[in-house]
Order: structure tokens, then sequence, then C-alpha cells
């Protein structure tokens, strides 16, 4: 046994962070939102308020731990994880498909939640009202949701769906979040030019009768780009123990879920942390369990992996799991 269960008996979560630092110099560039750009902000301290930046947000990291599973080598899930079940969607005649692995919104994807005869199996399963019932009043059966939720995608359990074209209560927040921020951060601000060798100003062009400009990609065209440098930069982790405890789905599954969970953290920390071109990073040291605080022993991804097809075998025998594991379905032309 990898992980010292007795040592999690109690515990409403389990803290990680990790110290990261660019791979080569010092500067390093940070998510970016649509109409915002980098997420820059103060935090307090005792001496006062330090600048800030969001290096990446819990919603991108979800993906990136969901990413951990899949090898795109193959074109499958990660060898360890064969048996976990998922849902594979076929796209019309193009010969190619899509997952709830790999989906941002997992089981809530457009092209998942489209099928009609699955929703309604989802509803029937999670003892929701079907789509021509009227919704009564009464306690929304949540655990019933995880249970369906982790028969037929196990990650969205962890990293959360928000089913709203079935109802719009069958939300399951977040077991496994994380998020990256830089503490005492800076603006590092830099640029160049797009050199045009055959025509430095558009308008040259005109003699020849083409007329063309800048916005077309002619001409040489000046840039400026805006990254960062920091004193600190800390990947946090938070697993709420109490959350999953809470769905009731029995020993096997909680343990896989957690086994799972503490396997995609270490998997990412040394595998993913190229989060963009310009945002390449190592990490300084081991991974540190802040909470609980003394007792607990993050066990290495290597063993952690060894663990996990025996917990899924495990699941699988309890009847948790979808039989087969793979859920198919076809998103067709027309519909």
């Amino acid at each position: 046994m990898t992980i010292d269960w007795q040592k999690l008996d109690g515990e409403p979560r389990l803290l990680m962070e990790a110290e990261l630092e660019p791979i080569q110099g010092t500067r390093f560039q940070p998510t970016g939102f649509p109409d915002l750009g980098a997420a820059e902000y103060e935090a307090p301290t005792e001496d006062g308020k330090v600048d800030m930046v969001l290096v990446e947000s819990a919603q991108s990291m979800a993906n990136r731990l969901e990413a951990v599973c899949w090898d795109d080598a193959t074109g499958s899930p990660h060898s360890a994880l064969d048996g976990m079940p998922y849902v594979s969607v076929s796209l019309w005649d193009s010969g190619k498909t899509t997952n709830s692995i790999q989906e941002a919104h997992r089981l809530n994807s457009p092209y998942i939640m489209r099928d009609d005869q699955f929703g309604d199996r989802l509803r029937l399963e999670a003892n929701m009202p079907g789509r021509k019932e009227k919704e009564e009043a009464g306690v929304f059966d949540r655990a019933a949701l995880a249970k369906t939720v982790f028969k037929y995608d196990p990650g969205s359990v962890l990293h959360g769906v928000f089913l709203e074209k079935l109802l719009g209560l069958a939300r399951l927040q977040r077991c496994l979040s994380g998020f990256i921020e830089a503490y005492n951060s800076n603006t590092a601000d830099s640029g160049g030019v797009k050199n045009d060798r055959v025509a430095p100003s558009p308008g040259s062009l005109n003699q020849i009768g083409l007329k063309v400009s800048a916005a077309e990609g002619f001409g040489n065209v000046p840039f400026h780009r805006t990254e960062y440098a920091a004193e600190r930069i800390t990947a946090y982790f938070n697993l709420d123990l109490a959350q999953i405890r809470a769905y009731g789905l029995g020993e096997s599954a909680e343990r896989f879920l957690i086994t799972l969970a503490l396997w995609k953290v270490q998997r990412f920390l040394e595998t993913g942390l190229r989060l963009r071109t310009a945002c390449d990073l190592d990490m300084c040291g081991d991974l540190k369990v802040t909470r609980p605080e003394e007792g607990f022993c993050l066990p290495a991804a290597s063993k952690l992996e060894a663990d996990l097809p025996g917990l899924i075998q495990a699941c699988a025998s309890d009847g948790l799991f979808a039989d087969p594991p793979v859920t198919r379905l076809a998103f067709k032309k027309g519909k």
C-alpha cells in the first residue's frame, strides 16, 4: 500500500505546494484573459502590499491535470489507466474522435451532451426528472449524480462538471483544484519588428498595382511584448477529501480518486510545466504537504502509477464503472 490511508482519516483537505522557477533565465509569460491580459493584483503582507500575478488559473490547471492522463502518441489514455471509464465521440465521418478526458467541460462537452439518449441515461441513473417531466420541489440527489458521473468519467468527479443541459442543479464542484501564482512580480517589457525583406513599406507595392497594408502582414511591423519576473513562483494544489467522502461512493472509489489525484499532480509537475512558449518552468525541490501539517508523505508518481491498475480493477469489480468502460457515441452532421 503506497498511501498511508490512516494519516488521511478525518482530514478534510490535503494541501500541497511546489516552488517553481523558469527553466532558463528569469522571465516567464503568465496566462492571459480576454479584454484583461495578465491577472495582476496586490496581496496584503505584514509590511504592506506586494505585487502578484496569476501564472495559471484554476480552470486551466484542471485541463492540464486531465491532459497528463492522455497519451497523444497512441491516441488513448495512459497505460496505467487502462479500464478507467470515459466517453469517446466519433466526429461525423471524419475518422476523428474526441472524448471526455480531453474536452474542456468533460462530460458537459456539447459533442457529448448533444446525444439525447446518453443524456436520458444520465437523467435516469442520477434520479433527475426527464426532459418532458415537470421538475418537482425537493432535495436534489447530488450523491446519485456523483455516482453516475463516476461510472462514466471519474475525471468529471475530480475536476467538477456542470450538466446544466440536464438540470440547473446538476453540478459537482472541483474536488481537485490548483493554481500557480508569482510573488513580488514586475513586468519585463520588450519588443521587436517583423521585417519585410521585399517591401519594408507596403505603399511601395502600389507601384506595381498592388494595394496592400500592414494589417495584412505586409511591410515592417513593430510589436511589443510583456513578460514578467518574480521573486517566487508557487504552484498550489487542494484535494478536497471531505467532498470525496460526502459522495458516499465507497472505499474503493475514494481510494482510486485520491490516488488518481495525487498521480496527476506529481505527473504534471514532472512532465507538464511547459505552460506556454515563453513559460517553461521547473520544480525546485519537492512537492510539499502543508496540510495535514505532520506525518503524511507524498508517494512518488511511479509508486502511485503502480497502484492505479489494482484500484481500477477494484472499482470495476464493485460494479462502479460502466461496462464496457468506454462509452462510444457519435456526433453526426445535420443533427
